[in-house]
């Protein structure tokens, strides 16, 4: 799918900032596309942008109405509708990355046919995808992947494809989740396509390329993760990497979500990464660690890091304390 940009960015009624976690996300990443945002009576997010009116953000460019904010349950609130409706009327498509459906409203179905707009339910693909074939494609790509669920993988890809193109390479990130594809207006949600679909339809986003160009592909779960490892394994084979960076949070005690699971070691989760990245790509390598040291007092980061870096011989880095340009240096 392809979201037009720029957006509105619609809060609602957000009970707090971290239910307006993915309009955030489009700020941080993607600024540029972030015209304004709009927020009800009652909304306790603000992305310190500029409030505007469906008619202000016609008037500014916008195209896309992008549901920035998730509530409990991930539902499509009747409070959101009739701003929902407005925004189709007067010309803007909308977007969601919510489990309900906007293409299961059928006021909003009606409106989006009357109006020639469309709803993009980012958590549903409506492609359909090849099966995968393996054959190895031009250009390069990079894959991150995690010890664990929820470590850093979305923000570690963007952050290399940033740096990337600020030393001058091309680069590009393939989004394969609903926040990340909100974020750069493109992509699939690669956990909602069928199993014997998900390599190719990596194949799809990652095609061939420059030789000289990176494709930096979203990550998802892990190979150790009894809920999602099937996502991963997908993803590592229709990305054929020819670049693996670990992401890993340390001060956790069991697998998200999975209390009876513990983490994998980090040598453990590479050499199982690595064997499978093999099938398609015999050449696939780490280039780095991601870690998540936001519990870590910077003492203890910077320890923890030298250590796992000494250990596994890999460039170790806090993406967000200390950016990822000496990863990006074994890449360019």
């Amino acid at each position: 799918m392809h979201i037009q940009t720029p957006y509105l960015l619609f809060l609602g009624d957000a009970a707090d900032p971290l239910a307006a976690k993915v309009a955030q996300g489009i700020c941080d990443w993607r600024p540029e596309n972030a015209k304004g945002q709009f927020r009800m009576e009652g909304c306790n997010a603000d992305l310190g942008l500029t409030d505007m009116s469906i008619d202000d953000a016609i008037e500014a460019g916008v195209k896309t109405l992008v549901i920035g904010v998730a509530n409990r349950g991930g539902v499509i609130s009747d409070l959101w509708i009739e701003v929902l409706r407005e925004a189709l009327s007067k010309g803007l498509d909308v977007a969601a990355g919510l489990h309900n459906k906007l293409n299961d409203i059928p006021v909003l179905v009606s409106d989006a046919e009357k109006y020639g707009r469309t709803l993009f339910d980012v958590r549903h693909p409506t492609a359909t995808y090849p099966v995968a074939v393996g054959v190895k494609r031009t250009g390069k790509r990079l894959l991150p992947v995690g010890t664990d669920c929820s470590c850093g993988k979305m923000y570690t890809a963007l952050a290399i494809e940033k740096e990337l193109r600020a030393q001058g390479a091309k680069a590009d990130f393939r989004a394969t989740g609903q926040t990340g594809i909100l974020i750069t207006g493109e992509g699939v949600s690669i956990d909602a396509v069928i199993a014997d679909f998900i390599a190719g339809a990596v194949e799809t986003l990652a095609p061939e390329n420059d030789a000289d160009h990176w494709d930096v592909i979203e990550g998802q779960g892990s190979l150790f993760h009894a809920s999602y490892s099937g996502v991963t394994m997908g993803l590592i084979h229709g990305s054929q990497p020819d670049a693996l960076v670990l992401c890993h949070e340390p001060t956790r005690t069991h697998m998200r979500g999975l209390p009876t699971f513990s983490l994998p070691e980090l040598d453990e989760c590479m050499d199982a990464c690595l064997r499978a990245a093999k099938l398609t790509n015999k050449d696939a390598k780490f280039v780095g660690i991601s870690v998540n040291t936001s519990k870590l007092s910077d003492e203890e980061a910077t320890e923890y890091l030298a250590k796992i870096e000494k250990e596994h011989g890999l460039v170790a880095v806090d993406p967000v304390r200390h950016g990822v340009s000496r990863i990006v240096e074994q890449l360019v």
